[in-house]
């Protein structure tokens, strides 16, 4: 070869140049697919509006006999599939139909699978608080992982020890900075009391508290025996009379533990009481409760759909979407998804 000949290409390339044109190639070949079910389609179609992707459509139906099937509108081949699926009315059809989606995609040769669960069900059932009871939070954590799901994504467990459940990656992010928002936007945090409901969400409320930069006060109650849904306020640990207090719950199902925690805080003196949860199970008689509850405002998000029977004066909703598309975009690009709470999306 003579001298003037120019070198291959390749030749000018060192190893490292060529791995990381390979990375580059991988990366921009990577696909993002949002997949919802019947639960609660606005909240995913939201989610991917966030993220600007179309929102692959399960085509969920079922047989005569009450049988889910799905079949995906195109291929998920080699694609970070993310289903999502709220644990809505009715659960347990909520939890199979997601099942059935996680067994399609990886049959479908699916790169990687999250299971987005806005509100996971059977939270409450965490651990054994008297015998021959099922832990039920963990039948849902192995069933998930058995149909091949490879991540779970939720917002505001009932309790942190629900991560330790799972043998796979678990995101868990807090709705937090969506109700401190409004909270700044609509009130005076000066003014404010964020009041834990009960002793298992005082570490909570503490957060927001500090952020806030207002005081904190605690109602303690007590469960009778063997009895579930049932809640009786006895104390209240802070001053609040003459105050704007904001009680601050991760659920609300009958209602009936808010709303004793709110005649509670008001014979104790209490101006005015604002409500605010993740989760709106609302659960009859929920609605007539609250409506009836010497509260001003329910601020809620729309993790749980509500429909017209479960809306009221008083209710407020807003979206946990920006978080979750956040939290979905973090997991796509291998990013941390901690930092977008600062680290502090734990419980």
């Amino acid at each position: 070869m003579s001298s003037s000949s120019p070198l291959p290409v390749a030749a000018s390339k060192g190893p490292h140049e060529n791995l990381y044109a390979g990375a580059v190639e991988s990366l921009a070949k990577r696909r993002l697919v949002i997949v919802t079910g019947r639960c609660h389609p606005a909240l995913a179609e939201r989610i991917a509006d966030k993220l600007g992707v179309v929102l692959t459509q399960a085509n969920v139906r079922e047989f005569a006999n009450g049988e889910i099937h799905c079949r995906f509108d195109t291929s998920i081949r080699g694609a970070h599939v993310f289903i999502v699926q709220t644990h809505a009315t009715p659960v347990n059809d909520a939890v199979m139909e997601q099942l059935i989606m996680i067994d399609a995609a990886k049959r479908a040769s699916a790169k990687s699978i999250t299971a987005v669960i806005p509100n996971f069900g059977y939270a409450r059932q965490d651990r054994k608080s008297a015998g021959r009871e099922p832990i039920t939070a963990k039948l849902i954590a192995d069933m998930l992982q058995t149909a091949g799901a490879n991540r779970v994504l939720s917002v505001d467990f009932h309790s942190g020890q629900i991560q330790g459940f799972f043998d796979i990656p678990v995101d868990h992010l807090v709705a937090a900075p969506v109700l401190e928002d409004y909270l700044k936007s609509n009130a005076n945090p000066h003014e404010l009391v964020v009041v834990a409901p009960d002793a298992g969400r005082v570490k909570v409320a503490e957060r927001y508290a500090q952020h806030l930069g207002c005081d904190l006060a605690l109602v303690h109650k007590t469960r009778p025996h063997h009895s579930a849904n049932v809640a009786e306020a006895r104390h209240i640990v802070g001053d609040v009379s003459g105050r704007h207090c904001v009680l601050i719950d991760d659920m609300i199902d009958t209602a009936g533990t808010i709303v004793a925690a709110c005649d509670l805080l008001k014979a104790h003196g209490a101006e005015e009481i604002w409500v605010m949860a993740t989760h709106a199970v609302f659960s009859p008689p929920a609605v007539e409760r609250l409506f009836n509850a010497p509260v001003s405002r329910v601020i809620v998000t729309d993790t749980l759909p509500l429909g017209p029977e479960k809306r009221f004066e008083k209710l407020e909703i807003l979206s946990i979407a920006p978080i979750v598309a956040n939290a979905i975009s973090a997991i796509f690009e291998d990013s941390s998804v901690s930092d977008i709470f600062g680290g502090e999306n734990l419980l």
